[in-house]
């Protein structure tokens, strides 16, 4: 095996299977380079090879190779080859004796050869430092630099690879993408030792390997938290949209013990809007995006843990105690739970999309997809502020933006601001009236039907992109029995539980629930997922802090 250290500066690797020729010229590259680059020996062209892989996975960058032209089993030729499909930017160079300058000469051409050095080259200052000096200055000035990101082997049209760029970049995990059948994507899986038939690939700044990982266990790779510190809590927050990040920052900004669990990324639907400008303070917009980055490290600063790729499955009064059980069987408690999980878009029920979603049709997924529409059509299915959103976002590199709408007009449901600015682009088209029959395509969406909802009349549209935003449902299921609903799932609090005047039958205390309270004493709602709630940012954010204030009085009262 290569001597692989643990320094992440760039590499000079050479092999040779001379034990005592191969100390002798890293010897002498220490000397010169040591300082600024880290020296790699390999007695073996298979070793070489092996460390090459390794080096690849952690991202780090090889300069230089040499490799002696005379080793058993690979040759140095025969080594170079394969190396060259690793390191493609390395400058490569074979060490021959007098007897092989023909087969030096000739691998010019089969290996595209840098250089070749007569063995030996004493003194070194003479015949291999100034050579390879050249040859680093030429490879520094190719700017082949790391990447010290993780890393993404997929298929375009693969949902889950699809879902899974959308996670890290929702959670702000810095990624590059490469295509399976590209290049870097098959020089990625031969490094990994994986076939390509099991895909995503994720390979972490660390250099470990994940195929086809869960959320969960991608999530402990990448640094983000997925277990409570603690057992017991001041404050439960469960969601991480722009309810539950309010609720997380006033929380622990006023000394409550505050916990944020959220199942997928922080920023809910809003945290995939591509800007959004109607929210206070912010007169040139914001995009979803950094208002949740922001918020989240806002929150974090505050000393609120964030909690990520948590499902939570039940809620139960114990005592004092409201006891949160996560899918794993887990469970944290804590004195006083704050609801804001937000809602999830509605699916579009035409035939073909359930089969094509991830692989052409995506609900909220513009941000994430954007880049791969360029130069192409697209469709947006929706009337609302997010389709209006993803309309002049990909209008900004796709060839064309039609947005089918249901209604008559944009006017009911979506704001005016947006509806100015979409008039005013000339690559976005407005279809009323329209709905989408069905979708069509073998292993990616290649056509559309649509129809007239008034005529009745439908026509058979080219397309590979479709963004779906058609309205959301609740993410209550899991409340059942325990908190009262209406009859979609909005949760039912405060005047909405009294309409009469009178608390629930089951309700224990004395006053009246507060405001955001559900039938729960201590268990408040806020944002979305509350009946009769607002639907906007900047009034799910007020509840959020709105709730922590009743959190605060209910637990003076307790």
């Amino acid at each position: 095996m290569a001597e692989v250290a643990d320094s992440a500066r760039t590499v000079i690797l050479t092999v040779d299977d001379d034990p005592g020729v191969s100390r002798a010229v890293a010897r002498d590259l220490r000397r010169r380079y040591g300082a600024t680059y880290r020296i790699v020996r390999a007695e073996s062209g298979a070793s070489a090879l092996e460390a090459l892989r390794e080096l690849k996975l952690r991202g780090d960058l090889v300069a230089v190779i040499l490799a002696d032209y005379r080793m058993p089993q690979m040759n140095g030729i025969e080594f170079l080859e394969q190396a060259l499909s690793v390191y493609p930017g390395a400058r490569r160079v074979l060490l021959t004796a007098y007897a092989d300058t023909n087969a030096a000469i000739d691998a010019i051409n089969v290996v595209d050869l840098d250089h070749y050095l007569l063995k030996p080259w004493d003194p070194p200052e003479e015949k291999l430092y100034p050579v390879l000096d050249d040859l680093l200055a030429a490879w520094r000035a190719n700017d082949y630099r790391p990447v010290p990101t993780t890393k993404v082997v997929g298929h375009r049209w693969s949902a889950r690879s699809s879902n899974l760029r959308e996670f890290l970049a929702r959670n702000q995990v810095p990624y590059r993408w490469y295509s399976s059948d590209e290049p870097e994507g098959r020089r990625l899986l031969e490094a990994a030792g994986a076939d390509g038939q099991r895909l995503p690939l994720v390979i972490t700044p660390e250099g470990a390997v994940l195929i086809e990982p869960e959320a969960s266990d991608l999530a402990a790779h990448v640094g983000l938290a997925t277990t409570p510190a603690a057992d017991f809590y001041d404050l439960v927050v469960i969601g991480g949209g722009p309810a539950g990040l309010g609720s997380a920052v006033y929380g622990a900004s006023e000394g409550l013990r505050t916990v944020l669990v959220e199942r997928s990324a922080t920023g809910g639907q809003a945290g995939q809007s591509s800007r959004i400008e109607n929210y206070l303070g912010f007169p040139d917009g914001v995009s979803g995006a950094q208002l949740t980055e922001r918020a989240r490290r806002q929150a974090g600063r505050f000393g609120a843990e964030i909690l990520t790729t948590r499902e939570v499955t039940g809620l139960e009064a114990n005592g004092a105690a409201r006891v949160v059980r996560f899918s794993d069987g887990s469970t944290v408690a804590a004195h006083s739970v704050i609801l804001a999980t937000g809602v999830t878009y509605r699916q579009l029920q035409a035939p073909g999309c359930d089969d094509l979603t991830g692989c052409g049709v995506y609900y909220g997924s513009a941000l994430t997809e954007a880049s791969s529409c360029q130069g192409q059509d697209v469709y947006i299915v929706g009337g609302a502020n997010s389709a209006g959103q993803a309309a002049m976002y990909l209008a900004r590199s796709a060839k064309s933006v039609t947005l089918l709408v249901r209604g008559a007009s944009l006017t009911a449901s979506m704001s005016y601001y947006l509806i100015q600015q979409i008039e005013e682009t000339p690559n976005i088209t407005v279809r009323t009236r329209t709905v989408v029959e069905a979708a069509h395509g073998d292993g990616h969406l290649e056509q559309l039907t649509l129809r007239d909802v008034e005529g009745g009349a439908t026509e058979l549209v080219d397309a590979q992109w479709m963004f779906v935003f058609i309205g959301a449902a609740p993410l209550t299921e899991w409340l059942d029995g325990t908190v009262l609903r209406d009859e979609r799932g909005f949760i039912l609090a405060g005047p909405d539980l009294t309409p009469d005047g009178r608390p629930p039958a089951d309700w224990e205390l004395d006053r009246p629930p507060y405001h955001l309270e559900t039938n729960v004493p201590g268990v408040f709602v806020a944002g979305d997922a509350r009946a009769e709630s607002a639907k906007r940012v900047a009034s799910a954010v007020g509840e959020g802090a709105m709730a922590v204030m009743l959190v605060h009085r209910y637990l003076e009262q307790s």
